[in-house]
């Protein structure tokens, strides 16, 4: 959800090996963002016309509605993955992360399958578990054979959770395998675990030419993002290790020569959450939620590049502790045309060809964009939609955090293709209380949108 970020100077790599590339990120980001930005003016009617002029779809199914309350059980949807059951697409799952309410999982008509809680909290005075993101990976060799696995990121406790997929088992389709001994991502004792600059963001890869796999993670209130490569552990569980660590700017150079850093509270960075990994080439696309979105490689070496900008980029703000919101200044109008922050889920719509889309929620605007995923292109903005609602009782997608696509047939309810979106403010609601869930879309109707 939308937060406020602090104004910090540059972060550098924490690896060596990476501190010379990081140094150059700024400049060449804002080269980069300014020459695409040149490639697609402002003065196109798609790029400057209000959200309200994008095209809508609607959706076909939604899950039930989450409660971020006592009696919830401090549920609160965020992020969706799509598991295709290769031997009967129909019976494919979506998986998705509730927060403190755990995991939840569910069929192909949204209805639930399985619910899995965080795990407790350490200590009496130690954080509870709470799953923020949650990525997949097929076929990792484990000690007890081949699995396919749900790897989520545990903000509680500042580790990865593993589950593996069994469709027919009996107790429900997810096991947990996650190693015991599994170590903290981010943090060196429970004292830091505690203050929850924890694992945040979440993203799988699979090197083709190693056949390694990995999980690229992000930390909360910093700009650090990790790379930890998945081991098998003893008795069919799994653990990692990590290989090295990116850090993303924190302030920017501006046209004018000034300094900006987005408006925030003090201490905190501006993090990154949506992440994901073409799997054709390894390119990392990661949303620094109030600076926009980035390209880089998925081993985290090399420079990253600002692909697009979110409108704020550039203002200035203050924030006042007593309402704990920013105050902003004049717009200098160093920003993009096409997301508004916080820049959220991030998902890729692969074709066989190598085309496709990488999806974005731009979380301020309630709308997505769409970008062509050929870097041969550049990575061209290829239009928008929003999620409109279907009727009074199915509604669309506001301030989304999460969103997954499978351009595959999905059996009978979705032969081309499935797109399932965060809904984080569903209606209608139930009085004052929080209510989130997920929306199912059909994606042909979105490649509809986005074409026209």
């Amino acid at each position: 959800m939308t937060r406020p970020r602090t104004t910090r100077s540059l972060v550098l790599a924490v690896t060596t090996a990476l501190a010379a590339a990081a140094l150059a990120v700024p400049a060449q980001a804002d080269a980069d963002a300014d020459a695409h930005a040149q490639a697609q003016p402002r003065t196109q009617a798609r790029d400057r016309g209000p959200a309200g002029s994008l095209p809508a779809v609607t959706p076909r199914a939604e899950t039930p509605v989450l409660h971020d309350d006592d009696a919830g059980g401090n549920a609160d949807a965020d992020d969706p993955a799509i598991w295709r059951n290769a031997a009967a697409p129909g019976r494919s799952l979506v998986i998705a992360t509730a927060k403190e309410g755990g995991l939840r999982v569910y069929d192909l008509d949204a209805r639930p399958v399985q619910s899995i809680a965080a795990p407790p909290a350490d200590g009496p005075d130690d954080a509870p578990g709470r799953f923020n993101n949650v990525d997949l990976v097929q076929g990792l060799r484990l000690s007890s054979g081949r699995a396919d696995l749900a790897v989520t990121s545990d903000r509680g406790h500042d580790r990865l959770r593993f589950y593996r997929i069994d469709r027919d088992r009996a107790g429900g389709p997810l096991t947990d395998v996650t190693d015991p001994a599994a170590p903290a991502v981010f943090s060196r004792d429970q004292a830091e675990i505690n203050d929850q600059r924890t694992a945040y963001g979440l993203a799988t890869w699979t090197d083709p030419a190693s056949g390694k796999s990995f999980a690229l993670v992000s930390r909360r209130e910093r700009t650090s993002i990790a790379l930890l490569e998945l081991l098998p552990a003893a008795g069919g569980t799994v653990t990692y290790r990590k290989i090295r660590t990116l850090n993303l700017p924190a302030t920017f150079r501006l046209p004018n020569g000034t300094s900006w850093a987005p408006c925030g509270e003090p201490g905190e960075l501006p993090q990154v959450e949506g992440m994901v990994v073409d799997p054709a080439d390894g390119t990392l696309y990661a949303g620094q939620e109030d600076i926009g979105i980035w390209r880089l490689h998925a081993d985290l070496t090399g420079t990253p590049k600002l692909l697009d900008k979110v409108r704020g980029y550039g203002v200035p703000g203050v924030y006042d502790e007593e309402t704990e919101e920013c105050t902003p200044g004049a717009d200098p109008g160093y920003g993009g045309t096409r997301i508004s922050s916080d820049v959220e889920g991030l998902t890729l719509v692969t074709e066989s060809d190598g085309d496709g889309y990488l999806l974005a929620s731009s979380q301020g605007d309630n709308t997505f964009a769409a970008y062509d995923r050929e870097l041969s292109d550049r990575n061209e903005y290829e239009g928008g939609f929003r999620i409109a609602p279907a009727s009074s009782t199915l509604d669309g997608s506001e301030e989304c955090d999460g969103a997954a696509a499978l351009n595959a047939p999905l059996g009978a309810q979705y032969p081309n293709g499935l797109l399932v979106v965060q809904d984080g403010h569903d209606t209608p609601g139930d009085g004052d209380r929080p209510a989130t869930d997920f929306k199912f879309v059909d994606l042909g109707t979105v490649l509809d949108a986005i074409d026209d």
